[in-house]
């Protein structure tokens, strides 16, 4: 129960952090019409430092945190850079879900310290969840969303 409280904890201050250090003019629409359209074809929505307090590159963290905010939240560590969300099921596709591990591995911006997990899963004739395979470019295209909106971050603290 008290595992269940801090990991509340650490996902409340992830996302405080994460909304008020960045400035957005994005809708939660447009996030998650942006991700939602890497499952069925579409085109992702776009958007070295490192804030005190985690212990990975911050705009990757508040990247990773915006493409996924659709999604529900499993496991958030801001300090050893791991994201993991819950299953979740597109309401337009009920019958497939997908889960989400992101591991940022760097402090500072750079493609290589991004990995993303994509795990999908169907029901089967059984009505019981089973493993589906994704296609492998699904899963750079997520990251790839994440390191555009990640630089859009960066951008926007450059002065004029």
């Amino acid at each position: 129960m008290m595992f269940r409280h801090w990991i509340t904890v650490f996902t409340i201050s992830a996302l405080i952090l994460g909304l008020t250090a960045c400035a957005s003019n994005r809708t939660s629409d447009e996030s998650n019409r942006g991700f939602l359209g890497l499952f069925r074809g579409g085109t992702p929505q776009a958007g070295a430092s490192s804030e005190a307090g985690i212990g990975v590159n911050s705009f990757l963290w508040r990247a990773s945190l915006e493409v996924l905010s659709f999604m529900p939240l499993s496991e958030v560590d801001p300090f050893g850079g791991v994201i993991i969300t819950d299953w979740y099921a597109n309401p337009e596709f009920p019958s497939e879900r997908f889960k989400v591990t992101a591991y940022i591995l760097d402090t500072r911006l750079r493609a290589d310290a991004l990995s993303v997990q994509l795990f999908k899963q169907t029901i089967g004739e059984n009505e019981a969840w089973a493993d589906a395979t994704i296609d492998a470019a699904t899963r750079i295209q997520v990251e790839n969303a994440i390191l555009t909106r990640a630089r859009q971050l960066r951008i926007q603290t450059l002065p004029d």
